[in-house]
Formats: structure tokens, C-alpha cells, sequence
């Protein structure tokens, strides 16, 4: 694919599951922003800013066409990343309606730790549900009135949450919310979201080949039980010496305010919508590219007997160790060779130590930059070491 070509020859970069790496046409909106429009967004009426409100408008709008959802019901706010997104709502989050809060077993640090910090705080239990072999959340292990956050993609070997839809019905109908953590959907795995009518849906566009942000989409339903807390410039219209005004309340056209204190990344939100443009334009042959390189590469793995797989079956992030080599040496030996991978617990800490008991892994995650040579190198090297 040529628009990687900046790529060195022999670098082969497995660990998109962190951060995609960045199309060309990616590159060169950020860029455009930097050289021809660089303004304020929401603050100014010079040409320049009205350039950048109406292309940071637009990638809001291509965000919720990517998901199938409508601007009817949801709207999207931009943040920092995934994590800051989803302590964002729990930290607002009126807990007094909710009598539990749930997550998963495979669950990254951001989930785990942040239901954790808000049972303690509204003194309410915590229920952590096994996720089945196949992604799926057990849905009669919902409890009634209940705050759920859990991923659709895992972040350790790529399972969906296959029953999403049941989930989220069984949520709602007995008076819960649901969060989704979606950071590890959004790149390859994103016909999970489409439709979906989950209360809010957190991700990271640097894992969807965009610069480093964090995205919100919210239902507006949810908003009456947000208690803002988290304010500052840009998300009022008028402040008296004891009370405030917020935009998201007197205009609904700035409702995604709501969750955007402070100066915004305009030139990275601009660039999440070229990203999304990318993909978007993406033809058959990259996706049969990217699939037959992570099943060769699965496959080669899978049929080492030294080596144990985390994954049950082929897919673009897979988790593995070898028999008697130490994780954290096997990547720096593959980094010697230009081969660039995760090493450790990927911040999913307590299922992937706790629970399996496994030693520190080595995470091999693709994305749509890689070529069959990449294959064939990581192939060789790791027959060399192993």
C-alpha cells in the first residue's frame, strides 16, 4: 500500500493494537490545518476559524455515519483517549439511580479501574463477569439498575462482544446504562458498533490511523444524568459571579460542549475525519490483504509447540509466549531485528496475570500497512530465536 511509503525498508511494525501508524493522507491534513487554517475553533469568526469549525464539523458527522447511528439521537465529543473518555462519564455520572456496576474479566486498566473507583464512591458492588471463549457476556448475569462498561473488541486477542445487542438490551430494560469501550473495534472490527444503541461508545482515534485523541459518542438521553463537574472555557455562554450558563444547554446545536473543557484539538479532529475517509475508501483487496497476513502469521504460530497462544482463532491482535524464553527479551531480540512489538500484560493486568497465571506475553497486532514480506521476515526470525 503506498500510502505508507514513508516506511523504512526491513521495519515491520506489529503493534497497532497501541497506535495505528498513519496514512499518508492522514499526515497531510494535520498538516494542512498546521499551514493554511491554524485557528481556534468555537471562538473566532476570521476565515480561518470558520474554515476549522465547518471541517471538525464534518468529522463529527463522518463518526457517527462510520457507526450507522444517527445525529438524531447521538452526538460526538472529542477528549484525550479512551481511558479519559470513560473516567469523563463515570466521574459525571449521578450513581444515586444504580444499584451495581459490571464489568469483564478481559477488560483493559480503563474499564477495570475506573468501575472500581465508582462502586467506592457510591459504596455500590462490583460484579466482574467471565467473558465466554467467543467474546460473549453472559447476559443473565446482568444485574437490574445497572452501570455496565465493557469492550467490544479485547485489546489481548481480538474477541468481539458477539451478543452486544442482547446485552444492551438486557441493560436497558431493567434500568441500566451501558458504556462501551470501543478503542480496539474501531479499526477492524467495527460492523460490532454499527446501530447499536449502547448510551455512550468511547474510543481512540490513534488506533483508527487518525492522530492521537479520544472520541465520545453519546445519546442524548443520557444526558440527564450527568452532573457536570468538569468545566471550563468553552462550554459556557454567560457566567455571573456564583452560576453559569453551559452551550450544551442553551443551544442543542453545541451540545457535544458538554464534555469539551478547554482548547480542542481541532487539527487532529480534522485529521480523524481524512482518517475515516481512508478507511472508508479502502477496496476489497487491502481487507483480504490484512486478513490473509494475520491468519499466515496466526497460523505459523499457532503450530509451534513451544509457543502458547492467548488466541482461540485467527485475528489482527494475537498474544502469545514461548516455552522458556522470557517475553521482555524475545522483543527486544525481535526489536534488534526491526520487528517492533508489545511485551507484557498490555494493560489488561488482571485477567491476563490473575485469572490465566500467564508469564509476560508478546502481542503481535496488525494493521493495514503490512505486506506479505512483513510475514515472511517475522516468520524467519522468530524460527531463528525460538
Amino acid at each position: 500500500m503506498n500510502d505508507f511509503e514513508y516506511l523504512g525498508g526491513g521495519d515491520v511494525y506489529l503493534d497497532s493494537a497501541c497506535q495505528s501508524l498513519r496514512p499518508t493522507p492522514v499526515i497531510k491534513a494535520l498538516n494542512e490545518y498546521y499551514e493554511k487554517f491554524n485557528s481556534c475553533g468555537e471562538r473566532v469568526k476570521y476565515p480561518w476559524g470558520i474554515e476549522t469549525d465547518r471541517r471538525v464539523e464534518a468529522t463529527r458527522d463522518k463518526v457517527l455515519k462510520y457507526l450507522k447511528l444517527s445525529k438524531h439521537d447521538y452526538f460526538v465529543s472529542f477528549t484525550l483517549n479512551t481511558t479519559y473518555g470513560i473516567n469523563l462519564l463515570l466521574q459525571q455520572l449521578d450513581g444515586s439511580d444504580f444499584d451495581v456496576v459490571v464489568t469483564s474479566d478481559i477488560e483493559h486498566n480503563s474499564p477495570f479501574l475506573s468501575t472500581m473507583t465508582f462502586a467506592k464512591r457510591y459504596g455500590i458492588p462490583r460484579i466482574v463477569l467471565s467473558r465466554g471463549e467467543d467474546g460473549s457476556l453472559p447476559v443473565e448475569g446482568i444485574p437490574e439498575k445497572a452501570v455496565v462498561v465493557v469492550n467490544c473488541a479485547s485489546n489481548i486477542d481480538g474477541r468481539k462482544l458477539v451478543n452486544i445487542k442482547d446485552v444492551i438490551k438486557r441493560v436497558h430494560k431493567t434500568g441500566g446504562v451501558i458504556i462501551i469501550d470501543a478503542a480496539q473495534a474501531m479499526a477492524h472490527s467495527s460492523e460490532v458498533l454499527y446501530k447499536t444503541e449502547a448510551d455512550a461508545i468511547c474510543f481512540s482515534a490513534h488506533k483508527l490511523y487518525a492522530p492521537s485523541m479520544g472520541v465520545m459518542v453519546v445519546r442524548k438521553d443520557l444526558l440527564p444524568r450527568i452532573q457536570t463537574s468538569f468545566i471550563g472555557g468553552g462550554m459556557v455562554d454567560d457566567v455571573n459571579k456564583e452560576s453559569y450558563l453551559l452551550s450544551s444547554e442553551k443551544n442543542s446545536d453545541h451540545i457535544y460542549t458538554k464534555f469539551e473543557s478547554g482548547l480542542q484539538a481541532w487539527g487532529e479532529s480534522i485529521a480523524l475525519g481524512a482518517a475515516i475517509d481512508w478507511l472508508e475508501g479502502l477496496s476489497r483487496a487491502d481487507h483480504k490483504n490484512l486478513e490473509e497476513n494475520y491468519t499466515e502469521l496466526f497460523n505459523f504460530l499457532n503450530d509451534s509447540n513451544k509457543i502458547t497462544m492467548v488466541n482461540k482463532e485467527a485475528n489482527p491482535t494475537m498474544s502469545f509466549f514461548v516455552e522458556g524464553i522470557d517475553s521482555h527479551l524475545l522483543g527486544e531480540a525481535l526489536g534488534a531485528e526491526r520487528i517492533m512489538a508489545r511485551t507484557g500484560y498490555f494493560c489488561a493486568h488482571y485477567y491476563l496475570d490473575k485469572v490465566r497465571k500467564f508469564p509476560p506475553l508478546i502481542r503481535f497486532s496488525l494493521g493495514y500497512h503490512n505486506r506479505p514480506e512483513d510475514i515472511e521476515k517475522v516468520k524467519k526470525v522468530m524460527r531463528k530465536i525460538v
